[in-house]
């Protein structure tokens, strides 16, 4: 048995369009304030949009490769939750590293965004998670 490494793939771009939607637009209507994780990529990156999308597309696909080849299989219930649950990491690290290495205090000094990534996140896992079902299948 293979992984289906295109599968995963798309997933994780999937996944990461996804959660860029909802923070983008879901986030506002929820009352929480506008996320994007491309945006605040590009604007460490001498603001190249181009470079902030890539970044954050490539950080989704090598989390969902992660997922896919470490946890899917490990964790418990059915595969959207194992998603959710690994997204749960991310988040976590997301928080407590990369905000600070971007000049934002840990949990974005903010709960309501803090919150908000936190839905974007779980929104992610569980997209990819659904999409990858079992990342083990005769390729």
């Amino acid at each position: 048995m293979r992984m289906n490494y295109m599968k995963v793939i798309a997933a994780g771009l999937i996944g990461t369009l996804v959660m860029t939607a909802v923070g983008v637009w879901g986030a506002p209507m929820m009352g929480m304030p506008q996320m994007n994780p491309a945006d605040m990529l590009a604007a460490k990156m001498g603001g190249n949009m181009l470079l902030g999308w890539m970044g954050h597309l490539m950080i989704g696909v090598v989390l969902a490769l992660i997922y896919a080849a470490v946890a899917a299989s490990r964790l418990p219930g059915p595969a959207a939750i194992r998603g959710a649950t690994f997204a749960l990491a991310p988040w976590l690290v997301a928080q407590v590293v990369m905000m600070p290495m971007v000049g934002m205090p840990v949990f974005s000094g903010s709960i309501a965004l803090a919150g908000g990534s936190l839905l974007g996140h779980l929104v992610y896992g569980l997209v990819i998670g659904a999409m990858i079902g079992d990342p083990m299948m005769a390729a």
